[in-house]
């Protein structure tokens, strides 16, 4: 579609991206901060003018521009940005609003054949964004706010309709749901409401001194509870631990939260230090020989990544693969939530696009991970196979791991993972973008290829009755899979197995575990 009929012409849609007409206002010159929202940017200056969307500031140095897209003005003598006519407002996570739209923006703005100029304004946690047809030499479109806070805050806003999107990096709660739809807003977690854009994982963080080098999840919540309160006590060099969380109301707690303490209700160190955003984190931890903090994957900024062992003694990375499988303890999924009844052309199209393998390229380089396919090799040295070759089971149990073996080193796996509601063979809110996925992976190049859909349990049950249960849901995803496909995989084999409860992605100690391991994956191998 086309945001504009023509040069000269009215708009043809509202578009839900489009950007911001630049209309700063100047004060005399005066001095002015040009601080960036990570902290690593601070300069001050005379202000002198704002000219193609750079901040022209005098310094010692000399006068010096700077994109406004990178720096946010302070000072009485900033250029003032009409930010309450925009014409679209996306509201919610700093995560996803500071992380990935702007970058997300501009790809969208290449995808259409446009440009993007993108500016900060005097509010933190705001941009502008314009977008301009033709390649930049056509008809300016209207004007968006992207304004960054919490994930709580995207359902406020789409509540009291002050914003068309709303930015999580949490799944929206039953009772955010219920007001949304009781205000006519539609099934907030339907496929066309809910759209999953990224996977994120949350990378636990100390200062770049610190010895500790991993964490049991047990000793992380110690820590976050304020039971342990020094490093000593964790095998670390003597000294006070200097917690540092976000503020209620963030996602990214939200989920660090839920992994850590599971079921049971979360506790705060009373000494623990709030932060504002991902940034501020970052910023703080680098800062503090003594902190411990958590970030989104994107925004480590320097700071030393924690690897983390589960209550099995299993080691985790948050390595691109176990997220997209989504087996890493600390990953999270991205959300872009709309309203239904407020939803526009132009921000269908806007979203259709950030769930595309279009906006792939722009979601890697903000630092997240997209939904993508990747293979990898399942190797006899890896420590899965090295699972499955365990003594200690009786001859029945180690038959079928024997035979899962004896399978899985002819094929490499898909990171495509198809997970179950419990006792159910329905799949989960993320099963439908996986498998149009996955087809369009198949079809191209994969000409003549064996794909074995391999099905899993958690350990709920006789051993026989979960075998069974995790080939059925094998079996429906293999007709799933030959229905989306149709005639462009008539020439891929499509075969089903399952394995029941053996070789468990984590530990079934938690519903959170045995969530992960009511799966089905997808491995695959080339023809002969």
């Amino acid at each position: 579609m086309s945001f504009f009929k023509g040069r000269g012409s009215p708009l043809a849609y509202p578009i839900a991206i489009a950007g911001a007409v630049m209309a700063p206002t100047f004060a005399a010159a005066d001095q002015v901060a040009l601080k960036s929202e990570d902290g690593t940017v601070n300069l001050v200056g005379e202000f002198i003018e704002f000219s193609d969307n750079n901040y022209i500031i005098r310094t010692a140095l000399g006068d010096l521009r700077v994109s406004s897209a990178r720096v946010r003005c302070e000072g009485a003598a900033c250029p003032s940005f009409d930010t309450a006519s925009a014409d679209v407002v996306i509201q919610g996570s700093d995560t996803v609003g500071l992380g990935l739209m702007p970058l997300m923006l501009s790809g969208y703005a290449s995808f259409l054949d446009a440009e993007a100029s993108i500016s900060t304004t005097e509010t933190e946690g705001e941009i502008l964004a314009t977008f301009v047809g033709d390649g930049g030499f056509g008809d300016e479109m209207v004007k968006v706010l992207v304004d960054s806070k919490t994930s709580s805050r995207a359902f406020e806003a789409l509540l009291a309709k002050e914003a068309q999107v709303g930015m999580a990096s949490r799944r929206i709660r039953p009772a955010e749901a219920r007001a949304l739809r009781d205000a006519g807003a539609g099934n907030m977690v339907s496929p066309n409401q809910e759209n999953i854009v990224a996977i994120d994982s949350l990378v636990v963080i100390t200062h770049p001194e610190n010895p500790i080098e991993s964490l049991t999840l047990n000793e992380l919540q110690a820590i976050y509870s304020g039971d342990v309160t020094d490093w000593a006590d964790v095998g670390g060099q003597a000294g006070p631990i200097n917690v540092m969380t976000r503020p209620d109301g963030s996602g990214t707690r939200s989920v660090f939260e839920s992994r850590i303490f599971g079921d049971d209700t979360p506790r705060v160190a009373p000494q623990a230090q709030i932060t504002g955003s991902n940034n501020d984190m970052a910023t703080a931890v680098n800062a503090d020989e003594g902190a411990i903090g958590f970030v989104g994957y994107a925004f480590q900024r320097g700071a030393k990544p924690i690897t983390l062992v589960n209550e099995c003694g299993l080691q985790m990375n948050p390595d691109e693969f176990s997220a997209k499988t989504e087996e890493y303890a600390l990953q999270r999924r991205l959300y872009l939530y709309n309203r239904v009844d407020t939803l526009d052309e132009a921000t269908s199209e806007f979203l259709k696009y950030s769930l595309s393998s279009e906006a792939d390229g722009v979601i890697a380089k903000s630092g997240f991970i997209n939904l993508g396919v990747k293979r990898k090799a399942q190797d006899l040295d890896s420590s899965r196979a090295r699972a499955l070759l365990d003594p200690t089971v009786d001859d029945f149990e180690g038959g079928v791991m024997r035979e899962m073996l004896s399978e899985m080193v002819d094929y490499d796996r898909l990171s495509t993972t198809f997970r179950f509601r419990t006792g159910s063979s329905r799949l989960d809110e993320r099963g439908a973008i996986d498998m149009a996925r996955l087809v369009s992976y198949l079809k191209d190049g994969n000409s003549g290829a064996e794909v074995l859909v391999v099905g899993f349990t958690d350990d709920v049950g006789a051993f026989e009755s979960n075998r069974e249960l995790s080939r059925v849901r094998a079996e429906e995803i293999a007709r799933q899979l030959r229905a989306a496909g149709g005639d462009d995989l008539s020439d891929i084999t499509i075969s089903a197995t399952g394995f029941g409860e053996i070789s468990p992605a984590t530990c079934n100690t938690s519903e959170r575990g045995r969530e992960i391991n009511r799966r089905v994956e997808i491995w695959i191998r080339d023809a002969a």
